[in-house]
C-alpha cells in the first residue's frame, strides 16, 4: 500500500481516488477540463471508529463514494480524500 503517516480520527477514512479515465470506450480522449471525479478509491488508513460507530471498512479495500463526498487533501505531492465512512457507498 502506502506510506502515509496519516491516521484518520472517529469514523474517518483516507482515501486515494483512482485516476480519471483517460479516454472512452470507444476510444476518444477525454480532456482535463471534461474529465469526471472519481468515484472509486482505496483506503489507505482508516480511524478507530467510535462506540456507535464500529468500522466497517479496512485499509486496502477498494470502495465507491459519493460524488462530493469528502475533503481534498494533498500529502507528499499525492492527492487524497478524508472522508467519514458513511460518506462510502460500498465495498467492491
Amino acid at each position: 500500500m502506502s506510506n502515509v503517516k496519516v491516521k484518520p480520527l472517529a469514523d474517518r477514512v483516507l482515501v486515494q481516488p483512482m485516476e480519471a479515465e483517460e479516454k472512452t470506450s470507444s476510444g476518444i480522449y477525454i480532456p482535463d477540463t471534461a474529465k469526471e471525479k472519481p468515484q472509486k478509491g482505496t483506503i489507505i488508513a482508516v480511524g478507530p471508529g467510535t462506540k456507535d460507530v464500529p468500522m466497517e471498512v479496512k485499509v486496502g479495500d477498494v470502495v465507491l463514494y459519493g460524488k462530493y463526498a469528502g475533503t481534498e487533501i494533498t500529502i507528499d505531492g499525492k492527492d487524497y480524500l478524508i472522508m467519514k465512512q458513511s460518506d462510502i457507498l460500498a465495498v467492491i
